[in-house]
C-alpha cells in the first residue's frame, strides 16, 4: 500500500486533508485504499487513488435509502485488488447536494457529495426565470455549500445598462450570494470565478443550454467535456454531460460538473428556502402574531412590507410555492407534518365558509 505521503501527494488535487486522513484510520488499519469517486455508472464508480484511477464495483455500499449510495464527490475505501475490486465503505460526508426525484414521490436524489461551492449556471441567451434560480438556491444552501450565481453568455448582452439591469434582478433574488457574469467564449469574468473555484469542491448546476459545459472546459483549460449549440428556438440545449464527473482544476480546486436539470425538486429544505427568501423571514420575525401566515392577519409585516412596495409580489409567491411544496414532500414521510397541514386545510376552509357566508348575508 502506499506510503502516507504518497497518498497526500496524489490525492491532495482531489481535496484530500488531515481531517479526510484522520476518518480514513480505520479503514487503513484494514489494508483498504482511500481514493475520490470521480464518476459513478449502473454500479460501478472510478475512484481516484494513490495508484491511479481504479475502477469498482459499490455492491456492498448499496442500501435502499437512495440516499446513501455512493456519488459522485465520496471518499471511499477500496480494496487495493481483486475482480472485480469493491468499494466497502464511504466516510461521512461534510455536505450534499439533494433534490426530490419527481414532483409526485418524496424519494430524494443525491447529485454531489462533500461540495464546498455550489456554483448554478443561469443563460442570458433566454429570458430570465428567477423562480427557478431561487429553486437552485434553495437546494444549495440546503446542502450546507456556498452558492454562487454565475450569468454565462454574457456576450450576448452587448448592452452595459441592460446586463447591469439583469445582475441586480438576480442579486435582488439572492440575497448573500456572489453574483458572476461570464463569457466563456472570450473569457470574460472568468478570472473572479477561477479565484472563487480555486480552492476546495465545486458543483455546477444548471438547465440544458446553460453553457456548462462550456464554461467546465474554461474552467479545465482544456476540452474534457462535450459542447453541443443551443436551440435558437428557445435557448435550451441536448444533454452533453450524461454523468456527474469530477475534475481537478489547474488552479487547486475540484470542479463536478452535472448533466442538465429539467426537474429541480426540493427535498426537505425548509432552511435553504429560509436564506433565499432571508428578507420576508426577516419580515415575518415583525409580524404581530408568531404563527402569521402573511395571509389576511392583521399586524403582519410582510404584507405592509407588500403594500408599501418594499416587498415584490413575485417573491413573496415564489416564497409561498417554494415553501408549500417542500411542506407537502416532508409530509410524505412525517405524520406531524401532515396533521399540521391537514389543520391549517381545516382552518382555511372554514375561513372561505365563513367569507361566503358573510357576502350571503350582505346579498339577502
Amino acid at each position: 500500500m502506499s506510503s502516507s505521503s504518497a497518498v497526500f501527494s496524489a490525492l491532495a488535487p482531489y481535496g484530500w486533508d488531515e481531517a479526510w486522513a484522520d476518518a480514513f484510520t480505520p479503514y487503513e488499519a484494514e489494508g483498504l485504499l482511500p481514493g475520490r469517486v470521480i464518476r459513478v455508472d449502473r454500479g460501478q464508480c472510478d475512484v481516484a487513488t494513490a495508484d491511479g484511477v481504479l475502477r469498482a464495483d459499490t455492491a456492498f455500499v448499496t442500501p435502499h435509502d437512495p440516499l446513501r449510495v455512493v456519488c459522485t464527490g465520496d471518499w471511499v475505501a477500496v480494496e487495493p485488488g481483486g475482480h472485480p475490486r469493491y468499494v466497502r465503505a464511504y466516510l461521512p460526508r461534510r455536505t450534499a447536494f439533494v433534490r426530490s426525484t419527481s414532483s409526485k414521490r418524496s424519494e430524494g436524489q443525491i447529485l454531489a457529495a462533500n461540495v464546498d461551492h455550489a456554483v448554478v449556471a443561469v443563460s442570458l441567451a433566454v429570458e430570465l426565470d428567477l423562480g427557478r434560480v431561487e429553486r437552485f438556491l434553495a437546494l444549495a444552501w440546503e446542502s450546507g455549500a456556498q452558492p454562487v450565481v454565475v450569468l454565462t453568455k454574457a456576450d450576448l448582452v452587448p448592452d452595459p445598462v441592460t446586463l447591469a439591469h439583469l445582475v441586480q434582478d438576480v442579486e435582488t433574488s439572492a440575497p448573500g450570494v456572489p453574483v458572476l457574469t461570464v463569457s466563456a467564449l472570450h473569457g470574460d469574468g472568468l478570472d473572479v470565478l477561477v479565484a472563487l473555484v480555486g480552492t476546495g469542491t465545486s458543483v455546477l448546476l444548471g438547465q440544458s443550454g446553460a453553457g456548462k459545459s462550456t464554461l467546465a472546459n474554461a474552467l479545465v483549460g482544456e476540452d474534457v467535456m462535450d459542447v453541443r449549440a443551443a436551440r435558437d428556438v428557445d435557448g435550451k440545449g441536448r444533454h452533453t454531460t450524461t454523468t456527474r464527473n469530477l475534475l481537478p482544476l489547474p488552479s487547486g480546486g475540484v470542479l463536478i460538473d452535472t448533466p442538465g436539470l429539467r426537474g429541480v425538486g426540493l427535498f426537505d429544505a425548509e432552511s435553504g428556502v429560509g436564506q433565499v427568501f432571508s428578507e420576508i423571514e426577516e419580515l415575518a420575525g415583525r409580524c404581530r402574531f408568531q404563527d402569521c401566515a402573511h395571509d389576511t392577519e392583521p399586524g403582519c409585516a410582510v404584507l405592509a412590507a407588500l403594500e408599501c412596495g418594499e416587498l415584490s409580489a413575485r417573491r413573496l409567491e415564489s416564497y409561498r410555492k417554494l415553501l408549500r411544496e417542500n411542506q407537502w414532500i416532508v409530509a410524505k414521510t412525517d405524520a406531524r407534518v401532515r396533521a399540521e397541514l391537514r389543520r391549517d386545510w381545516k382552518r382555511k376552509g372554514a375561513q372561505g365558509r365563513a367569507a361566503m357566508e358573510a357576502k350571503r348575508g350582505r346579498w339577502s
